[in-house]
């Protein structure tokens, strides 16, 4: 699975200033963040992967570098994809990263499979 390993290390070191409770997985093609157990953002080699309010998701598909999350033949709403080079600045990633953050706080976590 390949992912930018640059911007792994840019959002671990983020969110590792606030939060213990992280784990990281391959999926989805790439790494995925775990914060207290849900999963928060994604990161593939040219783009990230956002799971935020899907009441937001009409605005931020206005954001440059936005793009439906089109996993399964049909878009997620609360999932979006942004373009690497479209979080070009800490400004920028931080947005993103806050967003997904503030929902991570009221989301449920997903169902875990039976064995």
């Amino acid at each position: 699975m390949a992912y930018d390993e640059k911007m792994v290390d840019k959002i671990r070191e983020i969110i590792s200033q606030t939060f213990t409770d992280i784990e990281e997985k391959k999926m989805f093609g790439g790494l995925c963040f775990m914060v207290n157990g849900k999963m928060f953002m994604g990161v593939r080699t040219e783009r990230l992967m956002v799971r935020l309010d899907p009441a937001l998701y009409e605005e931020v598909m206005e954001k440059e570098g936005c793009h439906p999350m089109n996993f399964t033949g049909r878009s997620i709403k609360g999932f979006v994809y942004v373009d690497i080079d479209a979080v070009n600045t800490q400004k920028k990633l931080n947005y993103w990263i806050g967003l997904a953050l503030a929902y991570n706080e009221t989301a449920k976590p997903s169902r875990k499979k039976k064995k």
